[in-house]
């Protein structure tokens, strides 16, 4: 999500904050993905585990990657978990949507558009990278003989999810990190774009996950 140029006061946890936001949207997503009806089968039980694992980590880490980069430019940087919008995320799950916004990493002392931009980049940057790492982690976990359904699906889903958080985050329009990154270089946000259509619509299929997967283990295994 955005980077927001304020402060919060000194009683601010951010663990705590964090810990709302990766729990409220690992409901919300796990809700969705079950459905209402069937939030009382292990199925829900499940969901919530790949929710935790893919949904959750994709927000604290985007969340973490822009207060890390803001810090570094030598900010004052704080999330805040949006208690409102967490709760609206988990009623719409019941209906069978998921829209996430779990809050904002806020921010002050950076003024200079390029610095800006580089921080807004930073979140959407981790899902890529994250969406990676779920594609080459499965050969490995199947190589040392941890072949189970549940890791494959963690891994299919923590691909596609990521990978479209990424794009998503850069629209550039309000308060999406793409307004922000467009504002700083459009080179960058033309980039950022192909790299998030590449791995969302291109890559995010089946037989691709299983090419990839299937070659990387001939590899391993000589």
């Amino acid at each position: 999500m955005d980077d927001r140029a304020i402060v919060m006061g000194s009683g601010h946890d951010d663990l705590i904050e964090l810990t709302k936001a990766w729990a409220g949207t690992t409901l919300a997503f796990a809700i969705m993905q079950t459905g209402a009806a069937n939030l009382a089968s292990l199925q829900f039980i499940e969901n919530l585990l790949v929710a935790a694992i893919v949904c959750g980590l994709g927000f604290v880490v985007h969340e973490v990657a822009h207060q890390k980069v803001a810090q570094r430019f030598g900010a004052k940087a704080h999330f805040a978990a949006d208690n409102r919008w967490l709760l609206i995320s988990i009623a719409l799950a019941f209906t069978g949507f998921f829209i996430a916004a779990p809050g904002a990493v806020w921010h002050t002392g950076v003024n200079d558009p390029k610095r800006i931009g580089q921080i807004a980049l930073a979140g959407p940057l981790s899902n890529y990278i994250l969406a990676v790492i779920f594609l080459l982690i499965y050969p490995l976990i199947y190589v040392v003989g941890l072949d189970f359904d549940l890791f494959l699906t963690i891994c299919m889903v923590g691909f596609s999810f990521n990978a479209w958080i990424g794009l998503f985050n850069m629209i550039p329009l309000g308060p999406f990190d793409g307004t922000k990154v467009l504002a700083w270089s459009r080179l960058v946000y033309g980039v950022m774009v192909a790299v998030g259509v590449l791995l969302a619509f291109v890559l995010n299929r089946q037989e691709f996950f299983i090419s990839v997967w299937g070659w990387m283990v001939g590899l391993f295994l000589g």
